[in-house]
């Protein structure tokens, strides 16, 4: 008997409608069944898996605000964020931020004007110069640097970077910023260069034809075409390579040093928010007082810093973004 795709009782059955009068199901709605079940098992994994990152941050969320909150309660916020001392370990203590904010910033900026403008041109090159051979060996030659563990490029910075630093610049001092700033660079580059990379590469192919069709030059197509068409991803890059700058750890606590102070000067030591919460965090100091509390509070700034610098992010990348069919 021919099969009825669509009939009154069997249409959602598949089957034969002597199959639905027999209580016996086709190898077909089997099948689809099947799948059916295994689809909702997937929707449920991945409903799991979106939960448990939401209810993970909001756990963060709570235990730096919950001991934020009593920090506050001995501490004036606005002694906290004008301040220009910290001492909270030594006597008299002083609770002002800005100087782990200063050596925090100072980190981020000098990382970032070395791995910009040097991983913008390494992706410029394997995107529109680099041969497809090429482009297979330096790619990967390349990201091999964010495999490194950080404490490995702190140990480079103390015994490579700040020696070569003081045989240039005399005045350096063994920890300084100006080392931790270029191990950082150097860090955050290989991603800088594969996002861009891979932006640059989304760009469609007619968008350089009609240039070059038009009579410009293959850099005249970088500049004036391909990286304005691809400027969202090169944000969205330059400001997830800033980010983990500004979360770094090891590396800036090894070539830093630990000596909180407002100086502009990258030769001095200097040390940052995320170099001072590893030094509480080593066991000395006892949980439950003012002194503990400090991580929460200068972890709490931390995330607010994060968090505005990526709606900042996100605001550019609306405005810059392309959309292209």
């Amino acid at each position: 008997m021919p099969r009825a795709s669509h009939s009154e009782d069997g249409a959602d059955w598949g089957g034969t409608p002597s199959d639905v009068s027999s209580g016996v199901l086709s190898p077909d709605f089997a099948s689809r069944s099947g799948r059916r079940l295994w689809e909702e098992v997937i929707k449920g994994a991945l409903f799991v898996c979106a939960f448990l990152s939401v209810v993970t941050t909001l756990g963060i969320l709570f235990v730096l605000g919950k001991e934020a909150v009593t920090f506050f309660e001995d501490v004036s916020v606005s002694e906290f964020l004008f301040g220009t001392r910290w001492t909270p370990l030594l006597e008299p203590t002083s609770f002002g931020v800005l100087p782990l904010v200063g050596g925090t910033m100072l980190i981020v900026v000098g990382a970032g004007a070395l791995a910009i403008p040097v991983g913008l041109a390494s992706a410029i090159y394997l995107s529109e110069y680099a041969s497809s051979r090429v482009r297979s060996t330096l790619k990967p030659i390349l990201e091999i640097l964010a495999g490194i563990p950080t404490v490995v490029y702190g140990y480079f910075a103390l015994t490579f970077i700040t020696p070569m630093l003081r045989i240039i610049l005399p005045s350096t001092q063994v920890f300084n910023a100006l080392s931790a700033s270029l191990v950082v660079g150097i860090m955050v580059l290989p991603m800088i260069a594969s996002l861009c990379d891979d932006a640059l590469r989304a760009v469609p192919h007619s968008l350089r034809q009609g240039a070059f069709a038009l009579g410009a030059t293959r850099f005249e197509v970088s500049r004036r075409v391909v990286l304005p068409a691809a400027l969202s991803g090169v944000i969205a890059s330059f400001v997830l390579a800033l980010s983990r700058a500004i979360g770094e750890t090891m590396a800036v606590t090894l070539a830093a040093g630990a000596t909180p102070r407002l100086t502009g000067n990258p030769l001095e030591p200097i040390q940052t928010m995320t170099a001072y919460i590893v030094q509480v965090s080593l066991g000395d100091t006892p949980a439950g007082g003012i002194e503990y509390k400090t991580i929460f509070a200068v972890a709490s700034l931390l995330f607010l810093i994060t968090l505005v610098s990526n709606i900042v992010a996100n605001r550019i990348l609306r405005r810059f973004r392309e959309v292209y069919e």
